[in-house]
């Protein structure tokens, strides 16, 4: 049977999601778990890869299992290999040709800044910066990053192709705590990462907003934005149709 899971993590406990030999990640937690219930080798294939200490809220992986078990169940063995810093939240089966990830139409990423004083518990959850943030700036910032563009100078490493599209960019303040959502087709490496760090360098008079339009229309330019420490990130949502 081929299935579909649906599942949260505390990525601050994690190597990141990508299975690594000798790392505590998320994909070889599961994929350790999976092999304890099918008693046979289970490999996974999830939505999409977080770097170390960024966190989910909905995952997606799929799977299959050469044994005969009701998804109930299968929810319930998972929990008990995998909590407490994995939660599998939902199961269901798909068919064959359904993958976590070519299958995806869209994703959302959040990124909280704590606005308020520092807190010690907030520090594996999200960024508290030193300085008072200038909100206004980061918005006008965020809108050019909205459509398709080639994000080459906003991607960590080499890659054939960086053009992405992101649909929308949505700033929300509650208790003290910001919360920036992106929602977009695709994202590539530390991407939604330099995305707020590009902003918060706008916000902190580091660059100011013809350097990011620079960046967007002219790729093969080199440019360098900080990056946002991994912490503030969580993977919200994945979307099929």
């Amino acid at each position: 049977m081929h299935y579909l899971i649906s599942f949260s993590y505390d990525g601050s406990k994690f190597y990141g999601f990508q299975r690594l030999k000798d790392y505590n990640t998320v994909q070889k937690k599961l994929e350790e778990a999976l092999t304890i219930i099918n008693k046979k080798e289970v490999k996974i294939k999830g939505a999409g890869r977080t770097d170390h200490g960024v966190h989910a809220y909905d995952q997606k992986a799929t799977f299959d299992l050469d044994i005969s078990i009701d998804t109930s169940h299968l929810l319930l063995a998972i929990n008990s290999l995998v909590r407490p810093y994995i939660n599998i939240t939902s199961i269901k089966v798909v068919p064959s040709s359904f993958h976590a990830r070519f299958n995806t139409i869209k994703k959302e990423y959040i990124y909280k800044i704590n606005l308020g004083e520092f807190n010690p518990f907030y520090a594996d959850y999200m960024y508290q910066p030193y300085n008072k943030i200038n909100i206004s700036k980061m918005k006008k910032c965020a809108k050019l990053f909205i459509g398709i563009h080639d994000f080459t100078n906003f991607v960590g490493g080499t890659r054939p192709n960086s053009k992405a599209i992101i649909y929308d960019i949505n700033f929300k303040i509650k208790n003290q705590i910001l919360e920036i959502k992106f929602t977009g087709k695709s994202f590539y490496r530390y991407m939604v990462r330099n995305l707020v760090g590009a902003m918060l360098d706008v916000s902190n008079n580091k660059c100011n907003l013809s350097d990011i339009k620079e960046a967007l229309d002219n790729p093969n330019i080199k440019k360098q934005f900080t990056t946002a420490l991994p912490n503030g990130l969580y993977l919200n949502k994945i979307y099929y149709k």
